[in-house]
């Protein structure tokens, strides 16, 4: 029997398809494209999820000079309504004044803020979408 029968014959347990390619390599190339694109959509998950974190960081950072210039303003409020009780109420409504500002302020960096942080999506929205194309190829592929 020559080279090229011996080869052309299907060795026990796995069977040849026409280019000459047996199942079971055929399966394993399967399995580590599969792998592969698991590795990659894990890593597509992870960058989609830190760019996600950062936005909800700088909105946090805005919900925080939020609450603290509130409560300088508050502050500020009490101070001028003191004074404005104790004293020349021109005293009192300059520093009623200065706590207006300071609110208005807070009030522009809440808003900004929580705008900001409703944008902030939990889910990996990119990923979830590629997944899904890559269902569709993978039932594709067993047809």
């Amino acid at each position: 029997m020559t080279q090229s029968q011996t080869q052309n014959r299907a060795s026990p347990g796995s069977t040849q398809t026409d280019d000459g390619h047996s199942i079971r390599h055929l399966l394993n190339e399967a399995t580590q494209d599969v792998s592969e694109l698991v590795r990659k959509e894990v890593q597509l998950a992870k960058l989609e999820l830190r760019e996600e974190a950062t936005k909800a960081g700088k909105a946090g950072g805005k919900l925080g000079a939020a609450g603290i210039i509130g409560y300088l303003s508050l502050l500020l409020a009490s101070f001028a309504a003191a004074w404005g009780l104790a004293e020349v109420l021109s005293v009192g409504w300059a520093f009623l004044i200065v706590a207006v500002v300071y609110a208005v302020v807070a009030a522009v960096l809440f808003a900004s803020g929580r705008s900001q942080m409703r944008k902030v999506s939990p889910m990996p929205e990119q990923t979830m979408e590629t997944l899904k194309e890559d269902a569709q190829w993978a039932r594709a592929q067993s047809r």
